[in-house]
Parts: C-alpha cells; sequence; structure tokens
C-alpha cells in the first residue's frame, strides 16, 4: 500500500491493511515516517516513503488546493513530490527495516497523491488498484474538489484539467524517474497522457449515503463505505477529561486536525467567544495547527492534544472541525450534527453534502471563521430537527463495513494468476550476481534469493 497525505488519509488505509490480513494476505503499508508508530501498533508492517505530510498539508492550505499563489510555492512542492516518487520503488521491492525479511509486492494498493504509482506496477508487472477518500474519477455530476468549477457543464472537464496540471508540474521528475530508476522509456510532453485514473480499478472510501456513486461511473469503480478502525474500544481517557465530561451536558467539539493555521490565537478567541455568546461547554483539539493555549482557558472549555475521534463525538453534542472524510464520517456516524470549517478540496464538497442533507449549517471557510458566523452554526446544529436528522442518519452508517467491501473490491478486481513480479531493471544491473540468480530463478523456478 503506497499511501500520501495526512493521518485522515493513512486511517482509512490501516483498517483496510488489517482486513486483508484477516485474508492471508502480507501487507505492508508505506507511508511517511510521522505515522510510523501508528500503522505498526496496529499491527501492519510499515515502511517509509519521503515527503513530509506537514509540509505537503501547509501547502494546500496556502493555496486552496493545487494552484500555488507564488512561484517559490512550486519548488517547495517539487521537492516534496520528488522524495516521495524515489521512495516507491523501495517500499515495493526492499526487505522490512526491523527484520530483515524479504519484500516483493504482488499487487499494489495506491492513492492518487502518490505520484508514481502506476510507473512502479508496470515496471515490477503487476496490477494496481486505487482507493481514495475523495473524488478523483471524472463525473459530470459534481467537480473535482480541487477545480471547484460552479457551471454544471464543466464537471467532467474539471478532472482533465487537475490531471493536466499536476502532470505538466512532475512530468520531468516522473521521466528521470523512469529513465533512471525504472529503466523504462519516457513518456512524451505532449502524449495524451495525462495522469489519469481513469482507466484503473478504483475504489472510493466514503458512505454511498452521503455521496452517492454517480451514474457514469461504471464498473471499475467502486464506493466502498467508510473504513473505520474503530480506535475508541481500547481507549482509556485522561482522569481530567472524564471527570470534566461528567461534570455538565454535552460540550461542543471543535478542531482541525492536521490543518495549519495562519492566525492561530484569531481562530482560538473566535472559538472561544461563540462558545461564550451561546451559553455552551467546548472541547478543542490543539490538531497540527496548535490550537489554543496551554493556560487561562475558561472552565467550560477542555484543550485535548490527541483522543480517538470514535470515543470522543458520541460524547458531543455537536462538532466542528475541517471536513476530512474520515473526521467526517466519525462525526455523522456519532450523530453529531456537523460544522464544516472548510480549508481546500474535497473538504468544501462534504461541507456541501452535510448542509444539503439538513445534518449541519452552510460551510465556514477557515478565512471566513469569527464568533458571529460560528455562533449561527453552533444555535443551527442544536435545533432539535437538525439533532434528529443527524441521529437518523447515524442509523444508517453505523453498522457501514467499508474495509470489508474494499477487500471483496480489490479480489474482484485482480486478474485470476497474480503475476510473479519481475525486479526493477536497475536492480538486475546493477548487481551480475543478482542478476544471474534472477535470471536461474526464472529459468529453473528456484526460490526468491534475496
Amino acid at each position: 500500500m503506497l499511501v500520501v497525505g495526512t493521518r485522515g488519509d493513512v486511517q482509512p488505509f490501516v483498517a483496510f491493511a488489517r482486513r486483508l490480513q484477516e485474508f492471508g494476505h502480507r501487507v505492508r503499508l508505506a507511508t511517511h515516517t510521522d505515522f510510523r508508530s501508528f500503522v505498526k501498533s496496529a499491527g501492519v508492517e510499515f515502511y517509509p516513503l519521503g515527503g513530509d505530510p506537514r509540509i505537503l498539508a501547509g501547502y494546500m492550505a496556502r493555496n486552496k488546493g493545487l494552484m500555488t499563489s507564488a512561484p517559490a510555492e512550486v519548488s517547495i512542492q517539487r521537492k516534496e513530490l520528488k522524495a516521495i516518487i524515489h521512495s516507491l520503488l523501495p517500499a515495493c521491492t526492499e526487505p522490512d527495516l526491523d527484520s530483515g525479511t524479504p519484500f516483493r509486492a504482488q499487487a499494489i494498493v495506491a492513492n492518487p497523491p502518490a505520484y508514481g504509482h502506476t510507473h512502479i506496477a508496470e515496471a515490477l508487472g503487476v496490477p494496481i488498484h486505487i482507493f481514495f477518500t475523495m473524488p478523483w474519477t471524472p463525473t459530470n455530476e459534481f467537480p473535482h474538489p480541487f477545480a471547484r468549477i460552479p457551471q454544471s457543464a464543466g464537471y467532467r472537464l474539471s478532472y482533465l484539467l487537475v490531471d493536466l496540471v499536476i502532470w505538466w508540474v512532475i512530468r520531468d521528475l516522473i521521466n528521470d524517474f523512469r529513465k533512471r530508476k525504472l529503466k523504462l522509456s519516457p513518456i512524451a510532453y505532449f502524449s495524451t497522457y495525462h495522469g489519469s485514473i481513469s482507466h484503473l480499478s478504483t475504489g472510493y472510501m466514503w458512505s454511498p449515503h452521503l455521496l452517492p456513486k454517480p451514474h457514469d461511473w461504471g464498473p471499475l469503480v467502486d464506493v466502498v463505505g467508510n473504513c473505520f478502525l474503530d480506535l475508541g474500544l481500547e481507549y482509556h481517557p485522561q482522569k481530567e477529561l472524564g471527570h470534566w465530561l461528567q461534570r455538565g451536558p454535552k460540550p461542543i467539539y471543535v478542531g482541525f486536525g492536521s490543518m495549519p493555521l495562519e492566525d492561530v490565537r484569531k481562530t482560538f478567541e473566535a472559538i472561544i467567544g461563540a462558545l461564550k455568546q451561546t451559553g455552551q461547554r467546548g472541547i478543542i483539539g490543539r490538531g497540527w495547527g496548535n490550537l489554543g493555549p496551554i493556560q487561562g482557558i475558561p472552565d467550560e472549555v477542555f484543550l485535548i492534544e490527541e483522543c480517538p475521534h470514535d470515543w470522543l463525538f458520541p460524547q458531543c453534542a455537536a462538532v466542528v472541525h475541517h471536513g476530512g472524510a474520515g473526521t467526517t464520517a466519525t462525526g455523522l456516524r456519532a450523530g453529531c450534527p456537523t460544522a464544516v470549517v472548510p480549508f481546500f478540496g474535497d473538504q468544501f464538497l462534504w461541507a456541501e453534502r452535510i448542509h444539503e442533507k439538513g445534518l449541519g449549517p452552510p460551510p465556514i471557510p477557515i478565512s471566513q471563521l469569527s464568533v458571529e458566523n460560528l455562533s449561527d452554526a453552533i444555535r443551527f446544529m442544536l435545533d432539535p430537527e437538525v439533532r434528529g436528522r443527524a441521529a437518523e442518519f447515524s442509523k444508517l452508517i453505523e453498522d457501514e463495513d467499508g474495509a470489508g467491501a474494499a477487500v471483496e473490491a480489490f479480489h474482484r478486481h485482480l486478474p485470476p494468476e497474480l503475476p510473479i513480479p519481475r525486479a526493477a531493471a536497475d536492480e538486475e544491473s546493477a548487481d551480475p550476481l543478482r542478476w544471474f540468480l534472477t535470471l536461474l530463478q526464472r529459468c529453473c523456478c528456484l526460490p526468491w534469493v534475496s
């Protein structure tokens, strides 16, 4: 598994990986080193990918997606992407870093931001299956989350435009990788190739109750449902949090996860002001934005560093967050009315879907967050009708087994026989002895020599 992104991107793949292991597969989850302990604590083999998810998230938040506001931003992003791309081959071929156990992928599962995934699959001669938490397959029903084109006539075109922008930014990195590392022919800059995944088996990890599969997505595409990890089952809260929760009515949760904040003080003051104005208690998740001071907070507010959302959200009357797919699903599963403060990308999509279904107020972009509009959002969520709709919606998704459906889709799209993965060309040519043993293995069916 090749997964690039923040904690919210990685977590559903951990649930998916664990379910694949139950079917007897050896699964290696390759992602950023920030998530090493998280992945390994779930009993899944880990391998490090390049790139810093904090830098990547900061770039996306500052530029509201892919369109950069300054030339210097492009070089920052390209440096991270190059590190990611060049770490993909070792992730699929190198021995386990702890045990030294040989590893060679027979199939690849990847999310789209793991740019280079299809080229690795081509070089190794193995099947690839894309999974993701946001739409990446062209459709006429809504635009690409990174394009947000308002006219329906341009929805399908928006996916092509995003693919083209990404391809033109990384095309030289990809071709250098193909030539130097994979020993594959380069792709002509003006060829019809533009990095699309439309021809690949693809599974989307969100609930069809929130966003149904578009009618123009064919049999290669599945909407498998939410892949919940259920970390709260084994969680024991700190005594201070438990006592605080018992001292009063259910609080409002406010947190923005892995999103960086340009003005932490302004954001914190808006949250505190809105809670005070509406007379609500609040739990504030600090997240990567380091939201809130450590000292000097009101008794009606509790600051937390890290806590499983699937344990915390059922303790809350409503939730306010950035609108990541996983956080959104966990809040709705807990029956919480939801206010989304989107930063970029698919966060706007989930915010709009929540509002359309009457489960929360209109989205409040982070740049527009204020005491007034957050107070209005809290009042909206506490309306009995909204709370009733949220409770009903939770019943639709509480037993959703996205991880099981993801495994079923993965198996269904596999070829009848898995090919024996071939070595990448640079490995064979770099070591004459390894090349000779590999050739001997292919001819005589000897065990793999690592």
